[in-house]
This record gives structure tokens, sequence and C-alpha cells, in this order.
């Protein structure tokens, strides 16, 4: 289950002085935009749904095609779920754990998806599949593709909450250099067109305590699998 802390309410100093202090929108590539606190208003909504969806389908560490354990834990929701195994990468109807369909995705999951697709240039966004994970500290993403969906047309959209995160962004081949991007509780990550098939990860999490979620950080990835 989900760890939550207090009621104090969200804020953005998840690196204390390192919190930033630029405009709302930040472009990091010709398609690829940061919105600065987007999901900040909705995160009363947000978190509840989010722990009804951890019942049904809790957050597990998959296992790759290589037998590596992933430090991130993962759980889905939507239509579509995301799984590795040692068979290789896949969307799922079914979750492997329950052998039950995931959750279907909250209202306030789409319209947060939705509303930053469409603020990025993105409109009529519909994603039929959000991938849930959890990082705590130590947990890190190595840079990878999202090239499983067949909805490549369609934006990734990407929501931050809890301890802050270097969001690592590189270029269409795996060796090209990365920026290293800063994210914070509610920042909300769009990119697509040009930009899509960006290398992209993100490095290993520092120690650190939210005042609502503990240490740990949730991001949600939206995208159009099928």
């Amino acid at each position: 289950m989900m760890q939550r802390k207090g009621t104090t309410p969200a804020t953005l100093d998840l690196f204390a002085d390192d919190a930033p202090q630029s405009p709302a929108t930040q472009r990091i590539g010709p398609r690829s935009l940061v919105f600065r606190g987007f999901a900040l208003p909705r995160v009363e909504h947000l978190l509840p749904a989010l722990e009804a969806i951890l019942v049904q389908s809790p957050f597990r560490n998959m296992v790759t095609p290589g037998g590596h354990t992933m430090s991130v834990a993962l759980s889905s929701c939507g239509e579509f779920g995301w799984t590795t195994d040692r068979q290789g990468y896949k969307y799922s109807r079914i979750d492997p754990q329950s052998g039950q369909p995931w959750p279907a995705m909250p209202e306030i999951f789409l319209e947060l998806a939705q509303d930053a697709a469409d603020a990025a240039g993105f409109a009529g966004f519909m994603p039929d599949a959000c991938l849930i994970n959890r990082y705590i500290p130590g947990a890190k993403m190595s840079l990878h593709q999202d090239k499983d969906e067949r909805g490549l047309q369609w934006p990734v959209v990407s929501v931050s909450l809890g301890i802050g995160a270097m969001f690592l962004f590189g270029g269409h081949a795996r060796g090209d250099a990365a920026e290293r991007v800063p994210l914070f509780h509610g920042d909300v990550v769009v990119w697509g067109g040009e930009d899509r098939l960006r290398f992209h990860g993100v490095m290993p999490i520092k120690q650190a305590e939210h005042p609502l979620l503990g240490e740990q950080r949730i991001n949600f990835t939206f995208r159009k699998a099928r």
C-alpha cells in the first residue's frame, strides 16, 4: 500500500534550496514540455484514487528478460497494463499477479492526462494505459525508449508525486547526451511528436521525505498502447 503521512499541504520543496524558481512551463525539446506544479490542484483526489487501484493491483518489482529485478515497483490501471518477465516486455489486459483485469482508469487520472496533453499541443489524447511506478531512495530507471505502444503518434504524459527525482531526457540514440531535469511533486512532463522516441530515465532517487507520501516518489505514465 501507499504510505501517506499527515495532512500537510503538498509542496515543491523536495530538494530544499534546489526547488525550482523558474517559470511554470519549461521546454526540454521541440515537442517536450515540463509543466511545473500542474497536478497540484488535483492531488487530494489523485491519492485516494491511487489507493483504490493498489488494493486491487498492488505494487510489485518485476523481473526483466535478462533476469534483473527492477528497483522500481510497478502497478497499472486502464485497459492495458505494462508487464515484463523472462519472455519480454508487453502490454496485457490482465494483471498477471491477480489474474484479473487491471483496475479501470479513474476519471481524475484521465482528465489530468488529457489536460496536460492539450496544454502541450496534443489535443484528443485518449490514453488506454497508465503505468504507476513507485521509487524509493536508491531506485532508478535506466535510459530507455517507450516503444512497445502501437499509438506512437500520441504523446507520453508523466506525472510526478512525492519526493523529487532527476529526470534524464536524452536523444534518439542511447549514447546521446541526456539533459538532467529536476522533477518535483506535482510536475507533469509531456513529450511526443518528433520527441516521442527519445531515450529517458531517472537517476537514483536521493534520500528524502515528503509530507504526504513519505520516502517515496510515485510516477504516473499515461500512454496510448493500442
